[in-house]
């Protein structure tokens, strides 16, 4: 049963992409969503089967099923040398590369895969209705369909090839997908900024993977995340182990959105919104959290990673919350949003601590509910709105559109972290393992002597000892726990309140409720961010069980530490103090917001333009880049066209002009030439008898 549903998983949406490829644009046009939408729908089905289908056993633990599908290549006795570290066949023991083609279901990727086709399935239907007068309808969805495939091939993946190849594939549908409505020069820039700046990151994962295989001799999981695996290559280079993480993280941080590499994901909201609802919100940047959590045994004993980790997450979570507090365009506040909630998972994840890592997970599928539902909400009113997103263009659309705004609040507070929807679970779980980690338990030395990490050191890599960095990170999380509820209620009191109704000219005087192919998936998406918490999140310790079956121990390490209810108590208490400064400041129009910006002046400025990271990058890497190139070109120009194509062409031209003062076409000419030429011969002969 389970090597079925993990086949046909991936099948559903990849047959419903060719089908639409091939007939949407002469067949099916305005039905083109249907095959996505039930591709999308059987697929969600069987995922939702397959976390029934995966039960332990003594001999399988975990439940892991893995399905071979076709052996790709095979590698055999690489020849590597001068790798600290490294033995030939890597940990263990067997030299060469044998890749297959195939599919790993756990506990793990189940999860992934569950919330992934249900939110996709959900987007579907509401971009039937959003995209229904779009001339490229049928592509729009073709995409989608090639999109859903990449990413759950790449939950499904075995290896980290196979998992690479398949991150490179979402990157593409991500960049056709920003890139959609290409007539506009900004959503083609956009596509453009998201390609190239994934790229760089994507260059560091392609690292780790290449270092994991000259390493461990293997990139499968199954050898490469096996514990005495990388016991055993810690004994003999704990950096080799550090650095490798650090490689893989750096995939993570352009996948991810992360500081520095975060700067196209606001961006692309150029895209349609049911793109930032599915990519941006729920599948596609989540999968640097993927990553970095499938990767957990290797992270477990590097410390030095841990805290790198966990410092980027919170500089991005704090960095996107501040930018997202003064922008003005709603799904850009969103996109900020976004950044941010992805910062703190990987605070989490940064940790090094099971709890932390169960939380960062399950803040990832509650997140990927409240921050669609919030997406959508926002393409609601964008389609109400005449295409205007800009929320100085609008305001009190409470009674116009209560079904967005009922449903836009669940996903607030949500977002912002309030009991006992399901944002508050999984954020305060973050940081209560933050917080954890800032009163530190000795690591004791096993009773075998093996190792199991690394020693706790005086100081970290940021010159600081690791209790009082993670002391530090859990108070920047809760300052970014306040900004996340403030700016998401000025967006919802700027949106539905602060004075009467109001719709721009773009609406017209046909401004309305969105049609029930859109509020539905709005109601659906309302219902599992409120609930989610509740029902599977630290309280019951349903999902940390789960997950536990892939990460030994997970299950144990929540139940010991349980809620820390001190943690949640003061970030509920900050939560609704930003829920409340932004009802004083929004829920009418008030001067207040004009003074107090007057008041903040140079930070206004910073965070109205990004804090200039956009210009900052410009001047050190575009510009230069651009002149290099203007270089290159004028040496291109020079050598290429001029001294070898040019050139060499001109070399037979001037060959030929050689004889062409002979060739004149007179007799007492050639006569002549002749009489001295046998007159050279007869001197060379006489020359050479004498």
């Amino acid at each position: 049963m389970a090597e079925f549903l993990v086949r046909a998983i991936p099948l559903c949406p990849l047959l419903a992409c060719l089908f639409v490829a091939l007939a949407g644009a002469r067949w099916l046009k305005d039905k083109s969503h249907l095959p996505v939408a039930l591709g999308c729908a059987l697929s969600c089905a069987c995922s939702v089967l397959l976390l029934f289908s995966l039960p332990p056993s003594p001999s399988n633990p975990s439940g892991q099923k893995t399905v071979k599908l076709y052996q790709w290549m095979e590698v055999v006795e690489p020849e590597v040398a001068g790798i600290p570290g490294y033995q030939p066949g890597g940990a263990g023991g067997s030299p060469g590369l044998d890749v297959w083609i195939a599919l790993r279901a756990d506990s793990l990727s189940a999860t992934m895969l569950a919330m992934l086709t249900f939110v996709a399935t959900l987007v579907v239907v509401y971009a039937s209705g959003y995209m229904h007068d779009d001339r490229a309808y049928w592509r729009f969805f073709a995409i989608v369909a090639l999109f859903v495939f990449s990413m759950i091939m790449l939950v499904l993946s075995a290896s980290f090839l196979q998992l690479f190849v398949f991150w490179e594939a979402v990157g593409l549908c991500s960049y056709l997908l920003i890139g959609f409505w290409y007539e506009k020069p900004e959503a083609a820039a956009a596509g453009m900024k998201a390609f190239v700046v994934n790229r760089i990151g994507d260059f560091g994962f392609a690292a780790g993977v290449f270092l994991i295989w000259v390493t461990f001799g293997s990139t499968d999981f199954a050898r490469v995340l096996d514990g005495q695996a990388i016991a055993d290559v810690y004994q003999r280079n704990p950096y080799l182990l550090t650095t490798i993480c650090l490689c893989l993280f750096t995939g993570a941080i352009g996948k991810s959105a992360q500081f520095p590499l975060h700067v196209w994901l606001p961006d692309a909201m150029e895209g349609p919104t049911p793109v930032s609802a599915l990519i941006h919100a729920a599948t596609m940047v989540t999968a640097g959290v993927y990553l970095v959590a499938r990767c957990t045994p290797l992270y477990q004993l590097s410390p030095t990673a841990q805290e790198f980790v966990a410092v980027i997450g919170a500089i991005t979570a704090l960095l996107a919350a501040l930018i997202a507090l003064t922008q003005n365009d709603l799904k850009r506040v969103l996109a900020y949003s976004t950044v941010s909630q992805l910062g703190f998972m990987f605070l989490g994840l940064g940790t090094g601590s099971l709890v932390g890592v169960g939380g960062a997970m399950f803040h990832l599928v509650t997140h990927a509910f409240f921050k669609a539902l919030l997406f959508l909400g926002a393409g609601s009113v964008m389609h109400a709105m005449g295409g205007v997103i800009d929320m100085r263009e609008f305001r009190g659309l409470k009674n116009l559109m209560p079904q967005t705004h009922t449903t836009f609040l669940v996903g607030a507070l949500a977002l912002a972290g309030l009991p006992p929807l399901s944002g508050f679970w999984s954020k305060d779980t973050i940081l209560g393992a933050v917080h954890e980690q800032a009163h530190p338990h000795a690591v004791a030395a096993a009773a075998d002597g093996e190792t199991r990490a690394e020693p706790v050191v005086a100081t970290t890599p940021f010159g600081m000892s690791r209790p009082s960095l993670y002391n530090l990170l859990y108070w920047i999380g809760t300052f970014t726990a306040f900004l996340t509820a403030f700016y998401t209620f000025r967006a919802f009191f700027l949106t539905f309140y602060n004075g009467p109704e109001k719709v721009p000219h773009a609406a017209g005087h046909h401004a309305h409720e969105s049609p029930a192919v859109m509020c539905r998936p709005l109601w659906i998406l309302a219902v599992g961010a409120a609930l989610l918490g509740l029902l599977f999140g630290h309280l019951t310790g349903v999902f940390d069980g789960f997950l536990g079956r892939t990460i030994p121990g997970l299950a144990e390490a929540a139940h010991e530490h349980g809620i820390n209810w001190t943690v949640a108590l003061v970030s509920t208490l900050v939560a609704l103090a930003g829920v409340a400064l932004a009802w004083f400041m929004y829920k009418e129009e008030s001067p207040v917001p004009a003074r107090v910006a007057a008041l903040a002046g140079p930070f206004t400025r910073l965070s109205e333009n990004r804090f200039y990271l956009d210009e900052v990058y410009k001047t050190l890497v575009v510009r230069p880049l651009e002149a290099l190139s203007q270089v290159s070109r004028f040496a291109d120009w020079l050598l290429v066209d001029g001294a070898l194509v040019t050139g060499v062409s001109r070399i037979p031209s001037l060959l030929g002009q050689l004889p062409r003062p002979i060739q004149n076409g007179l007799v007492q000419f050639y006569a002549l030439a002749m009489m001295l030429a046998t007159a050279v011969l007869m001197w060379a002969l006489l020359s050479k008898q004498t």
